[in-house]
């Protein structure tokens, strides 16, 4: 089974702070993939909903371009 589904970005200019979840707000924790990333795994499923990235300035040295609209399909 295919799902389409919306995705949320949100940033934090203070905090430098950029995170991209899949979906609807689910209870979840963060398991660290590398300095400063994260990926939002759901609870219940133990699958991938979001990710997390700290210092998102300073890791981009110009402007992330990408194509809309876009669709994100997960399979349950």
């Amino acid at each position: 089974m295919v799902m389409k589904t919306n995705m949320h970005l949100h940033y934090d200019d203070e905090a430098d702070y950029l995170e991209i979840r899949v979906g609807k707000p689910k209870e979840g924790y963060f398991n660290e993939v590398g300095n400063d990333l994260f990926e939002r795994i759901d609870e219940k499923t133990g699958k991938v909903i979001g990710l997390a990235i700290f210092n998102f300035k300073k890791r981009t040295k110009k402007d992330i371009d990408f194509s809309l609209p876009f669709k994100v399909e997960m399979e349950s």
